[in-house]
């Protein structure tokens, strides 16, 4: 049985955890705002362009003459994964769920005898990735020194993306990241980047015709390059929003765990102490009687 001393020396450890998680819980807070709203207004722009692609893209993708951000390779044999996760962790099951998505489907494509390679955005993916798959690790991006996430990082990842495809070296990129939906749920989520997905609503048919101006090629050029890169910024954002969602909600829990463990150390140490106390008295009064 623990003694005294060390009861006391263990509340008192225990309550600094307390207000450490306390703070950290407020400081998620505080970024979650920002972090939340930068998400949110990212959103309605990867829509948009999403709606171009697939308007623009629809007819295209099937012509001899696509381009290869459009249509492909014509292969199926290499497969680029860009597994997006947080610098830090601390934020419960968040990265762990990413990862895990990606492990999932990176065994479902070397099961079909493909080949996998990954790029891993974030120190913490990379750290659950690299004791799976160590050789398929092409490279490492982190954002540690990074204060703050912009279009910059993201168009410096779209740019090498581009340049690798250029020479071969994939046929198929899907970047995996976590939806930003609530404080308690994030999604992860898998969304293939090249070829370009184009997706037709048979249910919502447009009768209009439009003519494009410059033609639609000249559109597809300038426009797949770029939706790479604001797919990639919109992922981040969503990562960044769900980081401190999680941690928030990660950093509540221990606060709430410390506090009940503080209280049944407690009562452990009141009911040791009320034991010494009686069994002190016990004693002066088995002594004075004995006098």
């Amino acid at each position: 049985m623990p003694s005294l001393k060390d009861l006391k020396n263990r509340i008192t450890s225990v309550k600094s955890t307390q207000k450490i998680t306390k703070a950290m819980q407020m400081v998620a807070s505080a970024k979650l705002r920002k972090a939340q709203e930068a998400a949110q207004n990212s959103r309605p722009y990867a829509i948009r362009m999403g709606n171009v692609l697939n308007g623009l893209g629809a007819a295209y993708a099937k012509r001899d003459n696509a381009p290869k951000l459009l249509g492909g390779t014509g292969e199926d044999k290499t497969h680029l994964l860009i597994v997006a996760t947080a610098e830090r962790g601390l934020c419960g099951g968040f990265n762990s769920s990413i990862a895990r998505l990606a492990r999932d489907h990176a065994n479902d494509l070397i099961a079909k005898g493909k080949e996998v390679k990954i790029i891993t955005v974030g120190k913490k993916g990379h750290d659950i990735l690299k004791r799976l798959f160590p050789s398929n690790i092409i490279e490492a991006i982190s954002f540690k020194e990074v204060k703050k996430i912009g279009y910059a990082n993201a168009d410096e990842i779209g740019k090498k993306l581009l340049t690798m495809f250029d020479n071969g070296e994939f046929d198929v990129a899907t970047l995996f990241f976590s939806q930003f939906k609530s404080v308690i749920s994030q999604i992860p989520t898998a969304h293939q980047l090249i070829p370009a997905k184009v997706e037709q609503d048979e249910n919502n048919v447009e009768v209009a015709n439009y003519d494009y101006e410059p033609d639609e090629a000249t559109i597809l050029a300038d426009l797949l390059p770029k939706n790479i890169s604001v797919q990639i910024f919109s992922a981040l954002l969503e990562n960044a929003a769900g980081e401190m969602g999680a941690k928030m909600s990660a950093m509540d829990n221990a606060t709430r765990s410390a506090g009940d463990m503080i209280d049944r150390l407690t009562l452990s140490y009141n009911r040791q102490r009320q034991a010494q106390i009686t069994k002190e008295l016990i004693e002066i009064i088995s002594g004075a009687e004995a006098l």
